[in-house]
């Protein structure tokens, strides 16, 4: 059968019984379905895309603190081998890129503001002894607790806001820094 008569006796077996013709059927190589319900197709299944987790945002601030200041690169060099001018050159480059990107991403203030050196009391500076976040006591500190105050070692650090700029959808990151790789 050609073409043009195998569209005609469609049409018209279409037409006058709702049904193809076995012959066209045949002719074309289809069969004809069991008559039931239809099986459904699956759905489709979406990726799960998990949201942000902590280790992204330290890998984030990382690539950060590498790309606008080369801080990784310092970190994992072995600076044993140059001399103290040569290092401290570097360094004071590292740490001024390093402190203005932390701080156009990471808004940080003391725990205690506090002069280091002086004699503090908890209760004056808000902390408690027992709160082990935020504080750490250090010396002679006795068994039985109790500990009023000390001398400020240290006046912490933490983070009162963070600006980080929005992860990739879907991706997770584990690479810093990319390679580098010039053609020439």
């Amino acid at each position: 059968m050609s073409r043009p008569i195998l569209a005609l006796k469609s049409f018209f077996g279409l037409l006058f019984s709702g049904q193809i013709p076995d012959d066209v059927l045949q002719k074309l190589g289809l069969s004809r379905r069991a008559p039931g319900p239809a099986k459904a197709a699956p759905a489709p299944t979406k990726p799960v895309v998990e949201g942000p987790t902590p280790q992204d945002g330290a890998v984030q601030i990382l690539s950060l603190l590498q790309r606008e200041a080369r801080l990784v690169d310092f970190l994992m060099e072995d600076i044993g081998p140059f001399t103290d001018d040569q290092v401290g050159a570097v360094v004071r480059d590292i740490h001024k890129n390093s402190r203005e990107t932390l701080s156009r991403h990471v808004t940080v203030s003391p725990v205690v503001d506090g002069v280091e050196g002086t004699m503090t009391t908890l209760a004056s500076v808000g902390l408690d002894a027992e709160d082990t976040t935020r504080l750490r006591l250090i010396g002679k500190v006795p068994s039985e607790g109790g500990v009023k105050g000390g001398i400020l070692r240290h006046r912490g650090w933490k983070v009162d806001k963070i600006e980080l700029p929005a992860l990739p959808a879907g991706k997770k990151l584990l690479v810093i820094a990319p390679a580098e790789v010039e053609v020439e």
